[in-house]
C-alpha cells in the first residue's frame, strides 16, 4: 500500500465566480494535471490523504460536485478540513456525503490496514487574542485524535498526522503542536495552507526525526506526493 498527500484543490464544481487560474500560471488546469498524476499513480489499494481545502462550496450541496469528482478517483481518500471548507458541517453529515472508498478525520483516528491517520486543522500563529483562543481550542482537538490513535496503534503500524495549516512558524520552531506529535511518536505529518510562488517554504522539513510534508499542490506542482509504502 502507497500512501500520498496533497491539499489545497479550491474546486469550484458547484459555485460560480472562483476560478483559481487568477492566482497564477500554476492554477491553469491545475486539477486536470493532479488527475493525470493520480491516475497514473495510485491504485484502488493505495492512500491519498486530503489536508483540507477541498471545495469552495458554503454547503454540502454546493460541495458535492467536488467530493464526487475526488471520491471518483482511485484509491481511497482521507480528508480533513481546512479553513476555506465551509461546506464540512456535522461530521455525521459529512461522512454520509463521501464515497464508501473516502473518510473524514475530526476528533479521532482511522485505520486502513497498518495505516493510522489522525489529526486536526490547527490555526495560524499569531499575537491575536482571537487567534490564541483558536490554537487553544486546536491543541484540544489535536490530543484528542492523537489519544484515539494511541489507542489503537499496534506493532508495525504507520502513522500520519494530518494538518491543514502548518504545526510551526516561518522559522520552523518548536510549538506546543510539534511537541504534541513527537510524543505520539508519529510517522509523518503532512499540511498545506501555504500558496504562492513567493512562499518560503520547504516541501520537506524534520522534526524530531519526524518528516513534515507540505501538500499544497500549487507548491508541490500539481502532483501526488509519497509518502510512504506500506
Amino acid at each position: 500500500m502507497k500512501v500520498f498527500a496533497i491539499s489545497d484543490l479550491h474546486l469550484s464544481g458547484g459555485v460560480k465566480d472562483k476560478p483559481m487560474d487568477i492566482f497564477g500560471e500554476s492554477w491553469q488546469g491545475y486539477m486536470e494535471a493532479i488527475e493525470a498524476d493520480w491516475k497514473g499513480k495510485v491504485s484502488e489499494g493505495d492512500v491519498v490523504l486530503l489536508a483540507g481545502d477541498l471545495s469552495w462550496g458554503i454547503n454540502l450541496e454546493e460541495a458535492a460536485p467536488d467530493i464526487a469528482r475526488v471520491c471518483a478517483l482511485p484509491g481511497r481518500k482521507v480528508f480533513i478540513r481546512g479553513n476555506h471548507d465551509y461546506w464540512w458541517s456535522a461530521l455525521s453529515k459529512v461522512r454520509q456525503a463521501l464515497a464508501p472508498t473516502a473518510f473524514a478525520v475530526q476528533n479521532d483516528c482511522i485505520r486502513l490496514g497498518n495505516l493510522l491517520v489522525c489529526g486536526s486543522r490547527l490555526w495560524q500563529f499569531s499575537q491575536n487574542e482571537e487567534d490564541e483562543k483558536l490554537i487553544a481550542r486546536e491543541l484540544i482537538r489535536l490530543r484528542l485524535s492523537l489519544d484515539c490513535m494511541q489507542k489503537m496503534r499496534r506493532e508495525g503500524d504507520f502513522v500520519v498526522v494530518m494538518c491543514h495549516y502548518p504545526p510551526f512558524n516561518v522559522r520552523y520552531e518548536d510549538s506546543d503542536f510539534t511537541r504534541l506529535i513527537a510524543a505520539a511518536k508519529a510517522d509523518a505529518v503532512v499540511y498545506g495552507h501555504l500558496h504562492g510562488k513567493n512562499v518560503r517554504a520547504e516541501r520537506v522539513v524534520r522534526k524530531d526525526g519526524i518528516p513534515y510534508y507540505l501538500t499544497s499542490c500549487d507548491l508541490i506542482d500539481n502532483t501526488l506526493i509519497q509518502i510512504a509504502e506500506i
